[in-house]
C-alpha cells in the first residue's frame, strides 16, 4: 500500500525528485515541523512512503536538511505522534528541546522524537559537490503515540539522543524497515495492518531494550492498538455523513457499549462521537487553510468533511475555534506563511 504522492514516489519501489517545497509538504502529513535547506531552488529530493494499518513509513534521499519543532507548534497543534529516524547514508545531530541535550549520529543509528516534545535534528550528507554528490538517506517510521505500549513518560530519557541500530532489536528492525521498502507496494491491506503490529513490537522491544526495563510494557497494550485503529478508520471515513459510533462499531464487530467502554478510557474519557467531530473539524480547517483549495465553497469544504448542513457545520466551528469558517480561511490565506 504505497501512500499518496501526488505523482512523487512510483510503484514497485522507485520514487521520482521532488523540489523541496514538495518534499516538506509530504513529510508535513504526520511531522508538522519547520523544516529548511540551504538553497531551497537547488534542492532535489527523493521520496517514498508506504501505509501499514495506521503506522506510516518513509524512505528518503536528499541534500543535508534542518527539522524544527517548538512549544510553539505544540500548543498550536499536538496529534501525538512518535517519529522513528534512520540514518543510513550521511550522519546527523540531534537536540532535545527541553533540555538542550545534543548528540552525533551515525549512519545506522535512530533517533527516537515525539511531536508532543520540542525537537531539532540536522541530517546531513558527507561532504562532496558536482551532480552526482553524496545524499543523506534515511527511513522514517511515524505512528501515533497511543500504539506504543510504553508509558510516555518513561520514553523522555531517550529524547535526543542516538540508539544503537548496529544489534539486537535495533537491528531487526532496520532490516524489517528495509524489506518493505522493497514490498511494500504488494501487500495487501490485510498483510500491511498485520506487519504494522509487527513494526510496534519491534520498536516497543528497542525502547524496552534502551531502558533496560521489560516491564514498561504496559499490559493494557491490546486495548490501545484497538482504539488507533478504530482512530485511523474514523480519519479515513470522515468524509462519510453517516460516520457515527454505531457504524463503527459495526465496522469493527464490537458492541456499542463495549466502543464506548474501551475507546473512553484509552482516551482520556473522550467518547467517539466527541472523537469524530473534532477530527471533521481539524480536516476542515486543514482545508480551509489550503491555498490549493481557496475556490471552494465553504459548504463544499463542509460536505467533504461530513457535515452537508452549513448551519450545523458554522456553528460548530465557531464554538470550537472562535472564527467562522469564512474569517478563518480569510486570516490562514491572508497570513505570510500561507502555502
Amino acid at each position: 500500500m504505497s501512500i499518496p504522492t501526488d505523482g512523487a514516489a512510483g510503484h514497485g519501489g522507485t520514487s521520482e525528485r521532488v523540489c523541496f517545497a514538495s518534499w516538506r509538504d509530504l513529510l508535513a502529513r504526520t511531522r508538522d515541523a519547520e523544516m529548511t535547506c540551504d538553497a531551497a531552488g537547488e534542492f532535489t529530493a527523493a521520496i517514498r512512503g508506504g501505509e501499514l494499518g495506521p503506522v506510516v513509513l518513509l524512505w528518503t534521499s536528499c541534500p543535508s536538511v534542518r527539522v524544527r519543532r517548538t512549544e510553539r507548534m505544540i500548543r498550536r497543534s499536538d496529534e501525538e505522534w512518535y517519529h522513528l529516524t534512520v540514518v543510513t547514508s550521511g550522519t546527523a545531530r540531534v537536540r532535545d528541546g527541553a533540555t538542550g541535550r545534543e548528540e552525533a549520529l551515525a549512519a545506522g543509528d535512530l533517533h527516537l522524537a515525539s511531536s508532543s516534545h520540542p525537537y531539532e535534528s540536522w541530517f546531513l550528507a558527507p561532504p562532496g559537490t558536482g551532480p552526482g554528490r553524496p545524499r543523506v538517506e534515511g527511513m522514517g517510521l511515524d505512528l501515533p503515540a497511543a500504539l506504543l505500549p510504553v508509558p510516555p513518560h518513561r520514553l523522555r530519557s531517550l529524547f535526543g539522543r542516538g540508539l544503537p541500530g548496529r544489534e539486537g532489536a535495533a537491528l531487526l528492525l532496520t532490516q524489517f524497515l528495509a524489506g518493505l521498502h522493497r514490498q511494500v507496494d504488494t501487500l495487501r491491506p490485510a498483510e500491511a495492518s498485520r506487519l504494522g503490529a509487527a513494526v510496534v513490537d519491534l520498536l516497543a522491544a528497542v525502547v524496552a531494550r534502551e531502558l533496560d526495563a521489560e516491564e514498561v510494557l504496559e499490559p493494557e497494550a491490546g486495548q490501545r492498538v484497538l482504539v488507533e485503529r478504530i482512530r485511523a478508520y474514523v480519519r479515513a471515513h470522515l468524509h462519510d455523513p453517516g460516520l457515527t459510533p454505531p457504524a463503527v462499531a459495526a465496522a469493527h464487530h464490537l458492541s456499542l457499549s463495549h466502543l464506548h467502554s474501551v475507546f473512553t478510557r484509552c482516551s482520556q474519557g473522550e467518547t467517539v462521537a466527541a472523537f469524530i467531530r473534532r477530527q471533521r473539524l481539524r480536516k476542515a480547517c486543514r482545508e480551509l487553510a489550503d491555498p490549493a483549495l481557496q475556490a471552494l465553497p465553504i459548504q463544499a469544504v463542509a460536505a467533504r468533511c461530513g457535515m452537508p448542513r452549513p448551519s450545523d457545520f458554522a456553528r460548530a466551528f465557531k464554538a470550537v475555534y472562535g472564527l467562522t469558517p469564512r474569517d478563518y480561511r480569510y486570516l490562514a490565506l491572508a497570513s505570510p506563511g500561507a502555502g
